[in-house]
C-alpha cells in the first residue's frame, strides 16, 4: 500500500466526522454569516480549537474578499488552502546524519512503540541503528524496547532497572560513535515520582547529549496520542517548556474521528510536526507532509 493510501486510510474516521458536518455548512450558496458561523461549529467540533479556528476564519474571509469568491465550491479550496498554508509551518526539514532523537512524553502514548517503528524506518534506510533505552524508571521498558531492535535488528544499549538515565544515555552515545551509527534514538521515561522531578531528569539528559556529541543533528522529539485531542497540547506545552521540543509525533490517529486538533497543535507551537501514526505496522507510521494531510480529512 502506498503512502497516499496509508494515509487516507489511516484518517479515514476524521475525514468522515469532517466531511459530514461541512457538507452542512456548504449547503447554501451566499457567503454570510450563516455560514461563518455554521463553519466555524464544524471547526471547534473537529477539535480544531478556538485559537486556529479564529484564525481560519478571518483569513478564509480575507482570501474571499480579495479573491472576489462568490460560491461555496470556491470558498472549500480556498478553506483548504488556508488551512494547508498553517500546517506548512510545521512541516520538518529533512533528517541530517549523524542525528541523535530523544523521545520523550507521557507513558501510553506508543513511545518506545514508536522507537522501534523509527529504528525498522531507518534500517529501511540503510541507516547503522542505535537505541537507547534510558526508560530505567519503568521495569518493561528495557524489554518492550528489546523486542522491537530485536525485530528491527539494530543495536541496544541498555542497564539494570533504576540506573541513571544520563549514565545509560552517555554509554549509547559512545557506543553510537564507536560504530559510526547514523541515528541514535534514546527512549526516556515517562513519569517519575513527579513532574519535577521527570523535567529534570530530562534537561541532564540533553545536556549530556550536547556535550558528548556536539556534532550530531540532535531532535528532541515528542510522542503524543492523537485520540487525546486538544488534552494533549498540554503535554506539549510542559515538555516543551523542559527542553525546547524540535519535533512531534502524532500516533493513532487511526483511532479518533478528532484529527483536526494537529491544526491547532501547528498554530499553537509551530513546531515541527515529524511523524503521524495511522496504523499498527512500522509502516503506518507516516512522514508528514501539510498539503497530504489536508486533503486526507476533505471528502
Amino acid at each position: 500500500m502506498g503512502f497516499l493510501s496509508r494515509l487516507f486510510d489511516g484518517m479515514l474516521n476524521t475525514k468522515k466526522s469532517f466531511s459530514e458536518q461541512l457538507k452542512y455548512a456548504f449547503t447554501g450558496n451566499e457567503l454570510d454569516q450563516d455560514f461563518y458561523d455554521e463553519l466555524e461549529y464544524v471547526l471547534l467540533s473537529s477539535d480544531i480549537g478556538a485559537k486556529a479556528t479564529n484564525e481560519i476564519l478571518e483569513t478564509l474571509k480575507e482570501e474571499v474578499k480579495k479573491n472576489k469568491i462568490k460560491t461555496t465550491d470556491q470558498c472549500k479550496n480556498a478553506l483548504k488552502n488556508v488551512m494547508t498554508n498553517i500546517l506548512n509551518n510545521v512541516e520538518p526539514q529533512k533528517l541530517v546524519f549523524p542525528c541523535v532523537i530523544m523521545v520523550v512524553g507521557v507513558n501510553g502514548v506508543g513511545k518506545t512503540t514508536t522507537i522501534g517503528k523509527l529504528a525498522q524506518k531507518y534500517d529501511k534506510m540503510g541507516k547503522k541503528v542505535v537505541v537507547v533505552a534510558a526508560d530505567t524508571f519503568r521495569a518493561a521498558a528495557a524489554d518492550q524496547l528489546e523486542v522491537w531492535a530485536k525485530r528491527a535488528k539494530v543495536k541496544i544499549v541498555s542497564s539494570t532497572e533504576g540506573a541513571d538515565p544520563a549514565s545509560v544515555v552517555f554509554d549509547g552515545i559512545s557506543s553510537g560513535k564507536s560504530r559510526n551509527a547514523d541515528v541514535i534514538i534514546i527512549d526516556t521515561a515517562g513519569r517519575l515520582h513527579n513532574k519535577v522531578n521527570l523535567m529534570e531528569e530530562l534537561k541532564k539528559i540533553n545536556r549530556v547529549v550536547e556535550r558528548e556529541f556536539p556534532e550530531a543533528d540532535y531532535h528532541k522529539m515528542i510522542v503524543i496520542d492523537g485520540t487525546t485531542g486538544q488534552n494533549a497540547t498540554s503535554q506539549v506545552n510542559l515538555f516543551n517548556e523542559a527542553i525546547d521540543l524540535t519535533d512531534i509525533t502524532v500516533t493513532k490517529l487511526d483511532g479518533t474521528s478528532k484529527g483536526g486538533f494537529v491544526i491547532s497543535l501547528a498554530e499553537e507551537f509551530e513546531i515541527p510536526i515529524r511523524y503521524i501514526g495511522v496504523g499498527e505496522s512500522a509502516d503506518d507510521l507516516l512522514d508528514f507532509k501539510a498539503k497530504d494531510f489536508v486533503d486526507s480529512i476533505f471528502e
